[in-house]
């Protein structure tokens, strides 16, 4: 049966590639299309502004720009963001979506675990990271390392796009059943309800009792672009556990931890992690919050994988123990089943994790 409502697949965002509803400056990359998104790349030039800003119903992204800009720079031959700085990057992808394509943008996983704030802003919008049905127009990036200085490029990816047509989100009478016909977490009984599925984090630590990592300040450079090139140690503090399975978060640190569950995502369903609960603790998770169709895949990766939590601390000490939900993931239909599962053929760094950094280190 044919669904009218979903997240586009990847041979749906094909399409739009062909027809022209997304359109570039330069040619697309072969590997730009994910199962559920679109990666968008970096322009030619970079803005560095004073603080963030939203363009309003009744502004566009440059006008705004030509007022608050401090300077502004070229990113062809790379150029180095800073730590506590906030720029803007006209992105080369720009659309012209129908009047039923809405879309939401996240940033990529490695992104999120470098502990880069990223956020897609389009025209006379009053939102971060949606793009309106019946948008026609470019998009931009908002980018704010806040751990690591970053070196990017023209071309580099930092965030992702899906498409949507339609409300498709799974309800609770909904995701109990597919539950039980796919075992979406490695729970017997799973905190489910409207908002989705809970997830809790895992402090037990693996055979060498590691729990997760820190980020470290005042580091070297990350080019966003090369993997497996980063001493691990120089710009990240492990942490054990030492018989309490709980941690205190430190106010305005950064850790990357991992779930206690084991995550599948079926390949014709798309999941996100909601970033922020106030109910559940003063701090963000998870800033990289899509799951592509196929994500932890036992005929896959065989072992299943887990979320790797990116947790940044809020204004007090708080203190996390073992088992502790901490985000929600929301599950979704998907119009069409990909072409692609997530980690088969897309050649994935991610799937079938535990406790995992990001692909740029050794």
């Amino acid at each position: 049966m044919t669904r009218m409502n979903g997240i586009l697949a990847d041979s749906d965002i094909q399409v739009l590639v062909n027809n022209g509803t997304v359109n570039a400056i330069c040619s697309f990359d072969k590997d730009q299309i994910q199962p559920a998104s679109l990666d968008l790349r970096l322009g030619d030039k970079a803005y560095r502004i004073r603080a963030s800003f939203m363009p309003g119903s009744s502004a566009t992204v440059i006008d705004k720009l030509e007022r608050l800009k401090l300077y502004e720079f070229d990113l062809q031959d790379g150029a180095v963001l800073e730590t506590g700085c906030v720029y803007i990057v006209p992105l080369l992808e720009n659309l012209a979506l129908s009047k039923v394509l809405s879309a939401v943008a996240n940033p990529k996983s490695s992104t999120g675990r470098l502990d880069v704030f990223t956020r897609v802003i389009s025209d006379y919008t009053q939102e971060f990271d949606k793009i309106c049905m019946g948008y026609h127009g470019p998009l931009y990036l908002e980018i704010s390392p806040r751990t690591f200085p970053i070196l990017v490029r023209t071309g580099s990816r930092l965030s992702q796009l899906r498409f949507r047509k339609g409300h498709s989100y799974l309800k609770e009478v909904e995701l109990y059943e597919l539950h039980k016909n796919e075992m979406l977490v490695s729970d017997d009984t799973p905190n489910i309800n409207d908002g989705g599925i809970g997830i809790s984090v895992n402090l037990e630590g693996n055979e060498n009792g590691l729990v997760g990592y820190r980020g470290k300040r005042h580091t070297d450079v990350i080019d966003v672009d090369k993997s497996a090139v980063a001493h691990i140690l120089d710009f990240w503090e492990p942490i054990y556990d030492h018989g309490t399975k709980e941690i205190v978060l430190d106010p305005h640190e950064f850790y990357i931890l991992v779930s206690r569950e084991v995550i599948h995502i079926p390949p014709f369903y798309a999941a996100e992690m909601k970033p922020f609960d106030p109910l559940i603790g003063e701090f963000r998770v998870h800033y990289a919050g899509f799951f592509d169709p196929g994500f932890g895949n036992m005929e896959i990766s065989r072992k299943g994988a887990r979320a790797v939590l990116e947790v940044r601390n809020h204004e007090i000490p708080f203190i996390l123990e073992h088992g502790q939900i901490i985000g929600r993931l929301v599950y979704e239909h998907m119009l069409n089943r990909p072409l692609k599962l997530y980690g088969h053929d897309v050649g994935s760094h991610y799937q079938g994790q535990g406790l995992k950094l990001s692909k740029h280190f050794k």
